[in-house]
């Protein structure tokens, strides 16, 4: 019976894990809109500038995503790998 309860415990675990994991794709996405809405308030306000913040840009999407891609996947070893 204790086993059974130990069990159960470990898998909730890996559930609230696995959800607290994925809040951080959720934030990501939050991220992800504040750099492409900042970028866009300033080319609207600078449009000449505009092209050469492009890279930047894209940067910064880009590191924001693969924040939320590396919490995807730490939840999802949390689900199936622990």
């Amino acid at each position: 019976m204790e086993n059974e309860a130990a069990l159960a415990i470990g898998q909730m675990g890996q559930y609230l894990g696995a959800g607290l994991g994925a809040i951080g794709s959720g934030l990501a996405a939050i991220g992800v809109g504040n750099v492409a809405g900042n970028f866009l308030s300033g080319a609207l306000r600078n449009p000449s500038a505009a092209n050469a913040q492009t890279a930047t840009l894209f940067i910064g999407i880009a590191f924001a995503e693969a924040l939320g891609i590396f919490s995807f996947l730490v939840s999802l070893l949390l689900m199936f790998a622990v």
